[in-house]
């Protein structure tokens, strides 16, 4: 399986999502996590997940007699390489979108249903604005978000802090370019 059908899946990425910031865990607690997803599914993505290198083995212990594995992400292996990214077809990106929002989705609603969920005390944010850019401008943004993002992204578990799952989407909103000055709109 390659590395796109194989990260591009809702299902494998929310294990990927339970593993991110350095977690380890074993299936079972994967299981935990994912509580509304059947269990020989959890077990047969992670067995998908290891098998294609994105996770491996960080441990394993003696459970009344069976081998339980703990897994960790190989981080290496949890991004689509810009090469892959460029192939990829208008379709492989409505699929790609599609897995992408219905992990979010899934996520949203395993969050609301946790006993003492607050989504205004959470900081909990969906919001969506328009903004006009340029290609450079579009460029720009996102270095600026990456570098917001990786100034955090090496941090470690801690008292008071907490995974936060984050997702930015952007796309063009109209198939007319708008770097060109406006018409002039007069009667």
């Amino acid at each position: 399986m390659d590395t796109l059908d194989l990260l591009l899946h809702p299902v494998r990425m929310r294990i990927v999502y339970a593993l991110s910031g350095g977690r380890v865990r074993s299936t079972a607690d994967l299981c935990a996590s994912l509580p509304d997803v059947p269990k020989t599914t959890v077990y047969r993505h992670v067995g998908l997940l290891a098998d294609g290198g994105v996770l491996e083995v960080a441990d394993e212990q003696r459970v009344r007699g069976a081998v339980e594995r703990h897994y960790r992400l190989r981080r290496d292996r949890t991004m689509i390489e810009a090469e892959a990214g460029a192939s990829m077809s208008l379709e492989d990106h409505r699929h790609g979108f599609t897995a992408a929002m219905a992990a979010l989705h899934a996520e949203f609603d395993a969050y609301l249903n946790r006993p003492g969920a607050d989504p205004y005390g959470d900081l909990v944010g969906y919001r969506q604005g328009v903004l006009w850019l340029s290609r450079d401008e579009s460029i720009e943004i996102l270095d600026e978000l990456r570098a917001v993002i990786a100034a955090r992204a090496g941090n470690q578990p801690a008292p008071g802090r907490s995974p936060r799952l984050m997702s930015l989407i952007q796309f063009p909103i109209d198939e007319s370019p708008h770097d060109r000055p406006p018409a002039d709109h007069r009667p």
